[in-house]
């Protein structure tokens, strides 16, 4: 990934909201410059799993960060649901990258079917227009035979599906260890320098 690139992340209501957190966070200390949003769900998710409480406002929630991980000013940007002058809404001004984490199974019908009814889905449908990367991390189970016909279409499409299924090679302690893992395969695969996790085969004296 280029010097100052521009990522768009989005936070939606499923389960595993520490994956898209950690992520936020690792992309913010790589000094990497974020456009982010968070579905109403996804707060509620939030709150349920984790001891963060949000505050409701975009600024608010941008200062909120910008307190938490001492950001470098305009770093952050964080748009809500109907914030259609947001860069992310047009090709004209797109990111580099999005990534959408954790993907709801919602937000991935919406995007195979190019819904565009809220931001986070028209920032997806710009990216997958302007043909550049999209990752989603779907984490639901069991899957259905219709989220497995959206994922194969949208992987089709050129989207990175990537479930948040952590490895155990490495042997993990912690949750977050195992959060780390998955959130180290993201980073790799937008060219982000990452030592999150060990890499396979990294330590192996053969």
């Amino acid at each position: 990934m280029k010097i100052n690139s521009t990522i768009s992340v989005a936070i939606t209501g499923a389960s595993g909201a520490v994956y898209g957190l950690k992520l936020l966070q690792c992309l913010l200390e790589a000094k990497v410059n974020v456009y982010l949003m968070i579905s109403s769900p996804a707060r509620i998710v939030i709150a349920t799993e984790t001891d963060l409480a949000l505050p409701s406002r975009s600024q608010e929630i941008e200062k909120f960060f910008a307190d938490k991980y001492v950001i470098e000013e305009g770093q952050l940007q964080v748009f809500n649901k109907e914030q259609w002058m947001a860069p992310v809404a047009s090709g004209s001004n797109a990111p580099d990258a999005m990534v959408v984490c954790p993907c709801s199974t919602g937000t991935l019908s919406a995007i195979s079917v190019g819904a565009s009814r809220n931001l986070i889905e028209r920032a997806a449908d710009v990216i997958l227009k302007e043909n550049r990367p999209l990752i989603l991390v779907p984490r639901e189970m069991p899957l259905s035979a219709i989220h497995l016909e959206n994922m194969t279409k949208l992987s089709k499409l050129g989207v990175t599906i990537m479930p948040a299924s952590p490895a155990f090679y490495h042997q993990p302690k912690t949750i977050n260890d195992m959060v780390d893992f998955v959130v180290a395969r993201i980073l790799d695969h937008l060219g982000i320098d990452q030592k999150l996790a060990p890499r396979w085969g990294a330590n192996s004296d053969e």
